[in-house]
């Protein structure tokens, strides 16, 4: 089930403002010059149990032919069309604007849930002023400062509940229990030729099933044993709006995909490395808890010498630090290079996903290793971990009970971790330690 919620609206109503109020990850710039937000960013967020994907997008000027703004525009199309709820940010400081009134036809058309969000309301007078933004016709209406947080509860309440309302009915779909795989990555990185080499030439071997998604087929493999739903990425529809903007609307496919998937597959150009749209799937997937593996493609391009992909996985793995402990394999969709040690690795990952551990199991083995090496000690206080169990959540999640949990850092917390993953099979699996009061 992909959830994702787009934030739109002409430049300067505070889009970004509410995005990293949402993620509480202050990574999209924050200023008074509209036009501000040219790249798109992207961050999770969770209400209510739910998580979601947020996405920024830039200011919307209809009929610019500012080459920026052009591109903008497009882009937002883009995340109206994708998104599965749209936040429509206006601004009370500035009245209701003609552009606001394009922007709101442009939404009514698109047929997606829309919530009007009034925003900048930080006092009661300007409380009084909101009531013109009625006049967009919209009946999902709040008034919020995402500056300091008022009314986003309520503005959030509202978005979940048509995230629910998405659920699909999967009862009677004999492929909803198999795993799901996500191939992802940027625009020209080899997706397509990793997926036919994947297929092979046997087509009787797979059959193709309508996905979850609008555009995208998920593709039922069955053959050497394995059998998995693959989510493919690669396609790019030839749509007007797109030409401009592949690698847009390339995340855009990737962030569907992944939010539907088991397991995630970002594929690297080995030509030009990990760049920062790969880094920005890899955190969301670690976020959301998938099964992560990393295939370095077109390997055969690379010159190599002695410990070329020693060198290689060392500047990987400094980019994903702390959370290493994920697989990363040199291959070569073309000839076909290493092609089913992937698969294998693929699949590996996919059984460490449902691991359970025992707590007898749990407890004798980490026990000890606190007991020759307890946490340091803070303001004086001591804390005694007493015991430790796996909890029974979709992810792969440990609640260690103790006398001061507040007072467990987070060095401590990865030296358990890492010991976790010396003697437990959690490789390419993201998992939370919650430090309980006993």
């Amino acid at each position: 089930m992909s959830r994702i919620v787009a934030i739109v609206g002409r430049p300067n109503v505070g889009k970004s403002t509410l995005f990293n109020r949402l993620t509480g990850e202050f990574k999209a710039i924050v200023d008074d010059f509209s036009g501000v937000t040219r790249d798109r960013h992207y961050g999770m967020s969770d209400w209510n149990g739910i998580e979601f994907t947020v996405i920024d997008t830039g200011g919307f000027v209809p009929e610019s032919e500012d080459v920026f703004e052009t591109a903008i525009r497009d882009q937002v199309h883009i995340a109206i069309e994708e998104a599965n709820v749209l936040i429509f940010m206006v601004d009370v400081q500035t009245d209701l604007h003609p552009l606001d009134e394009e922007f709101a036809q442009v939404l009514r058309r698109s047929r997606k849930p829309v919530v009007l969000c009034v925003n900048k309301v930080d006092n009661d007078r300007l409380r009084m002023e909101t009531s013109v933004f009625y006049s967009l016709g919209f009946d999902h209406y709040h008034e919020v400062s995402a500056t300091n947080g008022g009314g986003t509860g309520e503005l959030l309440d509202e978005v979940v509940e048509f995230l629910k309302s998405e659920e699909p009915n999967e009862e009677n779909d004999v492929t909803a229990d198999l795993p799901r795989i996500a191939i992802v990555g940027r625009p020209n990185v080899g997706k397509s030729s990793l997926i036919n080499a994947l297929l092979g030439r046997d087509r009787n071997i797979v059959t193709d099933i309508a996905g979850t998604t609008r555009d995208s087929i998920d593709t039922h493999y069955k053959a050497f044993g394995k059998e998995f739903l693959l989510v493919d990425t690669a396609g790019i529809r030839k749509k007007s709006k797109v030409h401009e903007n592949i690698e847009f609307y390339s995340v855009m496919r990737s962030l569907r995909a992944l939010e539907n998937a088991d397991i995630v597959v970002i594929v690297v150009d080995a030509t030009q490395g990990m760049e920062s749209q790969d880094l920005n799937l890899f955190w969301l997937a670690q976020r959301q808890g998938k099964g992560i593996v990393i295939l370095v493609n077109k390997w055969d391009l690379v010159e190599k010498e002695t410990n070329t992909h020693l060198d290689y996985t060392n500047i990987i793995k400094e980019s994903i630090s702390p959370f290493v402990d994920v697989p990363i394999l040199y291959i070569s969709a073309l000839t076909k290079q290493r092609i089913f040690q992937a698969m294998e690795t693929i699949m590996e990952v996919y059984d460490n996903l449902s691991i359970k551990i025992p707590t007898h199991k749990l407890n004798d083995f980490l026990l000890p290793i606190i007991e020759a090496y307890p946490p340091p000690s803070k303001k004086g206080k001591f804390v005694k971990i007493k015991f430790v169990t796996q909890l029974p959540s979709k992810r792969v999640a440990f609640a260690l009970f103790c006398n001061l949990p507040q007072y467990v850092a987070d060095s401590y917390s990865r030296f358990l971790e890492n010991k976790l993953r010396e003697s437990f099979p959690l490789k390419g699996i993201p998992i939370s330690l919650f430090f309980r009061k006993k």
